[in-house]
């Protein structure tokens, strides 16, 4: 009798197919939902964390941490206000500094940011794990006029090498204030990083200075300008700076001289402290998210409770023939957690399949927009959620189960008035 158990919970669950769809749908819903609020989470927070690394300090305008990390490396949100060149200077040779990059924010061409920067943005910035930005093709600029591409902004755009671009004023996705009089060689395409950085169009500061003479009003000039001079070139200001210590025994007491600087209001954040405070701000709707996806999960297992209990009293005389032909209440109670069990299997394969289909779709618009991956792997998250929904299952079958076996046979047999 128990090597038939699983034809018989498989061919009871064909003979009761509605019922047996129904509850599938539950639990794969609940599982979806579920898998789908932690992968996002998950592969929001591993992208994050994975955006900038070996870099000690991030110096900007005196306001919030958030905010100056999320401008400043996710390209998410405006500048509060710039910092004079005179203030960079004096950052980048403090002692300690081992190295400093400034960046300049402000413009855009077609809804991608436009990084001011300057040669040593290729040379020190780093993602993930300590890695490396590389070229994909070309080289680093040289020279004004000549712009690095992310590979995002290539490949959507369909950009090579020796194409000219036309930067726009402000960093909207349209824009009605083009710097026309000012063409950009493409010189250099960046491999894929899965950050921001894949999303930006780079270039050096002095270009950045040069498309905006004659800007001091905000408006355009009214005529192109064709001469400047090397002061010209000279940045008045940047937006933030990346930087360097040589000793990680450095970076708190630079961190308070910057915070503490009396010349120019600084705020000067540590990266990962600044994410841990991002993560704290935000904390609490993950957490509301989990709840409410748990106890989605609950009412999905729920489901396969009320399935089997309410088809019992429709099932006594099934039962009480398998009584008949010999089955003892042991395999009664065996049959129907199997059931259970079989039920939350499906639901949770089927879930975890549809999460795949959506993560995977989601990921390429997240990457595309936002410059984050979502990932797209089956982990072990997956193998717990399925293994956990099963034994979920069969417990939930364990009340239907108790009942059946206690249901005598003569009770079965006997027509019920």
């Amino acid at each position: 009798m128990r090597r038939g158990l699983f034809i018989l919970a498989w061919k009871s669950l064909l003979n009761r197919g509605m019922s047996a769809v129904l509850t599938i749908l539950a639990v794969t819903l609940s599982v979806t939902l579920f898998l789908s609020v932690e992968r996002i989470q998950n592969g929001v927070r591993e992208s994050f964390n994975s955006t900038i690394s070996e870099t000690d300090l991030i110096v900007g305008a005196r306001g919030g941490s958030i905010n100056l990390l999320l401008y400043s490396v996710f390209r998410l949100g405006d500048p509060t206000a710039n910092i004079s060149w005179e203030s960079y200077e004096l950052v980048s040779t403090a002692p300690g500094v081992a190295w400093s990059v400034p960046i300049s924010l402000g413009d855009s061409h077609r809804g991608y940011r436009v990084v001011g920067t300057t040669t040593e943005y290729f040379e020190h910035y780093r993602y993930g794990r300590d890695v490396a930005l590389e070229f994909r093709e070309g080289l680093p600029f040289d020279g004004i006029y000549q712009t690095v591409l992310g590979y995002e902004v290539a490949r959507e755009l369909g950009y090579e090498l020796g194409q000219r671009i036309v930067l726009s004023h402000g960093i909207g996705a349209v824009s009605f204030a083009e710097h026309t009089d000012h063409e950009f060689e493409i010189v250099g395409i960046l491999a894929p990083t899965g950050t921001p950085v894949d999303r930006s169009v780079h270039t050096s500061l002095e270009s950045i200075e040069v498309i905006h003479i004659g800007w001091d009003t905000g408006m355009a000039p009214s005529q192109p300008v064709a001469d400047f001079s090397d002061e010209d070139l000279q940045p008045a200001s940047v937006t933030a700076v990346l930087i360097g210590v040589e000793s990680p025994l450095r970076v708190l007491s630079l961190q308070r001289q910057i915070n503490t600087y009396r010349g120019e209001a600084l705020t000067a954040l540590i990266p990962g402290v600044a994410l841990s405070q991002l993560w704290e701000v935000i904390g609490a709707g993950e957490r509301a998210f989990r709840a409410i996806s748990i106890l989605v999960v609950i009412v999905g297992l729920f489901s396969i409770l009320t399935a089997l209990t309410s088809s019992l009293n429709e099932r006594r005389r099934e039962m009480a023939v398998l009584r008949a032909t010999g089955a003892r209440p042991a395999d009664l109670a065996s049959l129907l957690i199997l059931e259970a069990a079989s039920l939350a299997a499906l639901g949770a394969v089927i879930g975890i399949a549809l999460t795949q289909i959506a993560i995977s779709t989601i990921s390429i618009i997240v990457r595309t927009r936002y410059g984050l991956d979502l990932g797209g792997q089956i982990g072990l998250l997956e193998l717990y959620v399925f293994a956990g929904v099963t034994v979920a299952g069969a417990i939930a079958g364990g009340l239907p189960a108790w009942q059946a076996q206690r249901n005598a046979l003569s009770d079965g047999l006997t027509p019920k008035l």
